[in-house]
C-alpha cells in the first residue's frame, strides 16, 4: 500500500516519520485564528476588568507553553527545540474579536506547524476559559497556517 500520508507506513500502519536522513535547517510557520466575543466580554478584557486576571497575558502564556508541548498532544509530532515563539494579539471592536498570530521557529529537520497552529489554539481556548464565566457563546475560527519556510519543501504561503 503506497500513500501519499507520510504518516502511514507501506503497511498502512500509523508511524513517526523517520527525519534522520533531512538536514538541520532554520524553519519558520505562522499561523492565526480569530476569537468572538460579546462586545461587553471584550471591553472588559480590554479594560483588564476580567476576574481571571490579565487576559491577553496569560492566554500568551499558555500559547507559548501550548507549543512547547505539541508533541505530547499530537501523537504523531517530533518533540523539537524551539528557538522562539511569538504571539501578537490585535483587537477589533466592530466585530467583538480578538485575532491572534502564532509564529514558532527552530533549527531543526522537522518543521513547526504544528506549533504554531497548537499555541494559536491554545491561546484561543485560553481566552474562552478565562472568560466563560460571563460569557458562553465565545467561539473561535479560522485557525490555520499562514505561512512555512525551510526545509526541503521550500517556502508556502496562504493565499
Amino acid at each position: 500500500m503506497t500513500s501519499p500520508l507520510t504518516h502511514f507506513d507501506a503497511q498502512g500502519q500509523a508511524h513517526m516519520v523517520d527525519v534522520a536522513e533531512k538536514h538541520e535547517t532554520r524553519r519558520i510557520a505562522r499561523a492565526a485564528g480569530k476569537v468572538f466575543m460579546q462586545p461587553a466580554t471584550l471591553a472588559l478584557i480590554e479594560a483588564g476588568d476580567a476576574k481571571k486576571g490579565d487576559v491577553l497575558g496569560v492566554a500568551r502564556i499558555a500559547a507559548i507553553q501550548g507549543a512547547k508541548r505539541t508533541s505530547d498532544l499530537i501523537p504523531l509530532c517530533h518533540p523539537i527545540p524551539l528557538t522562539r515563539v511569538a504571539i501578537e494579539f490585535a483587537i477589533d471592536r466592530a466585530s467583538a474579536s480578538i485575532a491572534c498570530e502564532a509564529t514558532a521557529e527552530t533549527v531543526g529537520r522537522t518543521g513547526v506547524e504544528m506549533e504554531a497552529m497548537t499555541a494559536v489554539s491554545v491561546a484561543l481556548l485560553t481566552i474562552y476559559d478565562m472568560c466563560k464565566a460571563v460569557d458562553r457563546g465565545i467561539h473561535f475560527e479560522n485557525v490555520r497556517l499562514l505561512e512555512k519556510a525551510g526545509g526541503s519543501s521550500g517556502h508556502w504561503q496562504a493565499d
